[in-house]
């Protein structure tokens, strides 16, 4: 009586999903998994919680929105591509903003994706920045390059960010730990690097560049 020999498994790609609205990130896992190559083996809904998830499940790549609560995505990639080095990373955003793209990549992310793109575009992404390959959409890419740098430091990024929702300088210095003078003159100047009108300005253009 002849033997069969079993077939031999295929490697599946292990993926971990980073996306704060539940049912888009459910829905992004259901669609990965129906690939016979892609499995995903981690969900968070935090950016905060993606290094640890990482070091738990050992993904082959990171599938990380841009908008998140406790770590925004691209702090996120910046510090995996630290603490885990060794995993590639795609960034997800609804809004396909040149600065998003520039700091992804500064990130060390490998693709940039929009969440509209096909399914099929979200797995042969997968499948190509694990053979090493970076995944940007052609129109992005030129954006970004005519959008030219992000001029704002991180600490201007970080105090015009916190400034947002209203806070008076002298909130701000409290929350921040600097001096008075410090939070007035990183605002001025990141009015100035924006060519906006006053601060509340300052933040709708650095987000519509994808700055923020």
């Amino acid at each position: 009586m002849s033997e069969t020999s079993a077939e031999p498994s295929v490697p599946r790609v292990r993926v971990l999903l980073a996306e704060d609205q539940s049912m888009v990130r459910e829905a992004l896992a259901a669609l990965l998994d129906l690939e016979g190559d892609i499995e995903v083996v981690a969900q968070v809904a935090r950016g905060d919680e993606v290094v640890e998830a990482a070091r738990r499940a050992r993904p082959d790549v990171a599938l990380l929105d841009i908008e998140m609560p406790g770590m925004t995505g691209l702090e996120a990639a910046a510090l995996l591509g630290r603490e885990v080095p060794e995993v590639r990373i795609v960034i997800l955003t609804t809004f396909g903003r040149p600065g998003y793209l520039r700091r992804a990549m500064e990130a060390g992310a490998s693709a940039f994706l929009v969440k509209d793109a096909p399914a099929a575009q979200l797995a042969d992404a997968v499948r190509r920045v694990l053979r090493g390959e970076r995944v940007i959409d052609p129109a992005l890419a030129a954006a970004a390059l005519a959008a030219g740098a992000d001029p704002l430091t991180e600490r201007e990024r970080s105090v015009l960010r916190a400034s947002a929702d209203g806070s008076t300088n002298a909130e701000l210095a409290k929350r921040l730990h600097l001096s008075h003078g410090t939070v007035r003159n990183y605002l001025s100047t990141a009015i100035q690097k924006t060519g906006a009108r006053n601060r509340a300005d300052a933040v709708r253009i650095a987000r519509e560049k994808g700055w923020l």
